[in-house]
């Protein structure tokens, strides 16, 4: 495994870490609670020293099954999680108030209960679970997040963005309120390239790059028969025609499969982590299978230039709701 640090930071974390939005067990499908822990076990095992979760994960089942490996292990790795907007909307809507979905009560609110979730007396890296542009200008926010660092509740300051809409925070990267932003990244959606991973760059701003695999596509593994469980919301993501569009397109990824490659997922992860901006990668890991598949990816070897120059000819940004 390979480490990077993040952005400014003092921590220096896998550039695989471990995505813990499945394994809270709520809209992925069924889950066991045994399965899950050891998956995170066996990242750990691997390299892995890094776990992104969130607080509406499983309604903080997720933080609690993290919390419980974090003490198992000594608190030996680092832990980044998320505050839900008040208002429950995934986006957040341009224009909205930052203090009627991020009141300063309600973030102090959140970030007291992870930490209990957690098990820990201070949080790595707390982020807030969706942005609006305007708000860098509202800074209640900011304010309290900075009180809560000073109170030693948490260590580092971070967003993670809109879904596809990374120009969002170019002016929060320059204004240096945050130390890290989180953001869709993967073969598909090479969006972040162009203004937000050259902004973070100039103001060594951390990258976390999520969805890395597409919701799952980008592991080659998807074929038209594909069905996902009733409260899998992917169901509904991948409708008929889009899957039968994302198959086509990710067929044309095929060429990838060289030197002895079999799986989609090993070339795909080592295109996020092969831009120079990316502090991390976060997979969602929910087994031990996927933990050895994945963290594979990190062996020191990134994606040659010429390939980096053939995949942008696949960019695409489908913007699903």
């Amino acid at each position: 495994m390979e480490y990077r640090i993040l952005g400014r930071t003092q921590i220096k974390i896998s550039e695989i870490s471990f995505g813990s939005w499945a394994i809270g067990g709520d809209m992925w499908g069924p889950q066991d609670d045994g399965v899950s822990l050891n998956a995170l076990r066996r990242a750990l095992d691997l390299g892995v020293n890094f776990v992104d979760t969130a607080a509406i994960y499983g309604n903080g089942h997720s933080e609690i099954l993290v919390g419980k490996i974090h003490a198992e292990r000594n608190r030996a790795f680092s832990i980044a999680t998320k505050i839900p907007p008040k208002n429950g909307r995934w986006p957040a809507q341009h224009g909205s108030p930052a203090r009627e979905i991020f009141h300063p009560q309600w973030i102090r609110t959140h970030t007291e209960k992870s930490l209990r979730n957690l098990n820990v007396d201070c949080i790595d890296l707390q982020q807030l679970h969706v942005w609006a542009p305007n708000w860098v200008k509202e800074n209640d926010w900011f304010l309290e997040m900075r009180r809560l660092k000073e109170e030693g509740k948490i260590r580092y300051i971070g967003v993670s963005l809109n879904d596809h809409e990374p120009d969002d925070a170019v002016e929060l990267v320059k204004s240096g309120m945050v130390d890290s932003v989180q953001v869709i990244y993967n073969i598909f959606d090479q969006s972040p390239q162009d203004k937000l991973f050259p902004a973070c760059q100039e103001s060594n701003v951390g990258v976390l790059a999520r969805v890395p695999l597409d919701e799952g596509s980008l592991t080659g593994k998807f074929t038209k028969d594909s069905k996902f469980a009733p409260n899998d919301w992917r169901k509904n993501y991948f409708s008929p025609s889009r899957l039968k569009e994302t198959l086509s397109r990710v067929e044309q990824l095929k060429f990838l499969l060289r030197d002895g490659i079999p799986s989609l997922t090993t070339p795909a992860l080592k295109f996020c982590i092969s831009h120079p901006a990316v502090s991390a990668v976060i997979p969602g890991i929910r087994s031990v299978e996927q933990a050895e598949q994945n963290c594979s990816a990190s062996d020191g070897n990134l994606l040659e230039p010429q390939i980096l120059e053939q995949l942008k000819t696949h960019r695409w940004i489908h913007k699903y709701p």
